[in-house]
């Protein structure tokens, strides 16, 4: 299903055991919906579809703009932001917003006085909470120092800077505007004008050995970032990588680089709280964390997705994917192009799709509190999870086992309707 993304998976010879687990107890109560009675956190996601150039790998929501930045349509772009948010206020009036995510693209095209300006009127138009995380994602290609601290006096108090590899030729494989010591530059110039930051990492990589993606490993945390986010490339369609794929490593060395990867963050302090998430001690993500909880998020630009609940229903709404076209639209005021209702039965794999990424699992209780329905409506899906060995259900807690976190894909597809 498309809308699982790929995660690695260990073959049974590699050592996992399957440990047997009690299989979840009746719950009483009927399988219905009973309404939700608090509303979940709020996030606010901003996405800013332009980089300077495409990636072979991606599949992001991101426009190609090999154009001077005063070429980009900032101003027009912001001011079909500012629209857009004016419009969708009233579908979260009164909640706090407890995070920002200004996502691409490359947000750090951007000039800090657009993202004041978003900002400014973020202030202006909903309770945005005074500790709120804010942060923007940076490429080490588009770095300038002038940027940073204007960005940090606009109010973003974290960045993600997407570093990919310290690896030259690594890089320049991937099809990135920047190299090794441009990486580095990058590093050091974000941690010592931003006190969080996390840096975007990737894994089995074209021709990638064993040693070179540890090397990559050791620099990350040699830095000191507060958060690192590992990813292990996957070959998306509609990709130039999908179509012409390159040499990747097999799926034996790629779990293999998964397995010493995570041995080294936890021995320097990393949690790894989500499947391609590590922190140190409090520092976790908030905004993300949000998500992977069910919680919801309003997302303003170029194809940005909505989760929003009210006490009868959890909708979903999707902007334009296409700048120009997104710009009318959110200037016309209707920026959303399509909304629906999330039906009760997609909201067992919605809810799990997302809560069963983080380590720890979730409380079982929350499922009532995200979705509105009884915990029974999984009972059948939980109880062939645990007999699988994929889940286990300990003093109110859902969690993924090791061998679940490794094939979380086919953990999901037990939820499935």
């Amino acid at each position: 299903m498309n809308a699982i993304k790929k995660v690695i998976e260990i073959k049974a010879d590699t050592g996992f055991s399957v440990k047997p687990v009690n299989s979840i107890a009746p719950l009483a109560g009927e399988q219905t919906h009973s309404g939700l009675t608090d509303s979940p956190p709020l996030s606010l996601y901003i996405h800013i579809p332009w980089c300077v150039q495409k990636c072979p790998y991606c599949d992001f929501n991101s426009h190609e703009s090999r154009h001077k930045n005063s070429q980009i349509p900032e101003a027009a772009y912001v001011d079909a932001l500012i629209a857009d948010l004016e419009i969708a206020t009233p579908k979260v009036w009164g909640r706090k917003i407890k995070s920002v995510f200004f996502g691409g693209g490359t947000p750090s095209l951007f000039s800090p006085e657009a993202i004041d300006k978003i900002l400014s009127q973020v202030r202006a138009l909903t309770p945005l909470e005074y500790d709120a995380e804010i942060t923007l994602e940076a490429n080490p290609g588009t770095v300038d120092v002038a940027n940073f601290i204007g960005y940090k006096q606009a109010g973003v108090n974290r960045l993600s800077l997407g570093i990919q590899s310290f690896n030259a030729d690594y890089l320049k494989a991937l099809g990135r505007i920047h190299d090794d010591k441009q990486a580095i530059i990058a590093a050091e110039l974000a941690l010592t004008t931003f006190e969080r930051v996390n840096f975007d990492v990737m894994y089995a990589l074209p021709n990638q050995t064993l040693a070179h993606a540890l090397q990559d490993a050791k620099q990350a945390v040699a830095l000191n970032p507060d958060h690192l986010s590992f990813y292990h490339l996957t070959l998306e369609p509609n990709t130039p990588f999908y179509h012409t794929p390159p040499s990747l490593p097999d799926d034996d060395l790629s779990a293999e680089m998964q397995i010493e990867i995570e041995a080294l963050l936890a021995l320097h302090g990393y949690e790894h709280y989500e499947t391609s998430a590590f922190a140190k001690k409090g520092k976790q993500a908030r905004h993300n964390l949000n998500y992977w909880q069910f919680g919801d998020y309003l997302g303003i630009g170029a194809g940005a997705h909505s989760k929003l609940s009210y006490h009868d229903k959890i909708t979903r709404e999707t902007r334009p994917k296409h700048p120009k076209a997104y710009m009318e639209q959110a200037i016309s005021g209707n920026a959303v192009e399509r909304a629906w209702t999330i039906s009760q039965d997609e909201l067992g794999f919605e809810f799990m799709m997302n809560a069963l990424r983080l380590i720890d699992g979730v409380p079982v209780n929350l499922f009532q509190q995200r979705t509105g329905l009884n915990i029974n409506t999984l009972n059948t899906a939980i109880k062939k999870a645990q007999s699988k060995g994929l889940l286990v259900v300990h003093h109110g807690n859902m969690q993924p086992t090791l061998l679940g976190q490794r094939f979380l894909n086919e953990l999901l597809e037990l939820f499935l309707v």
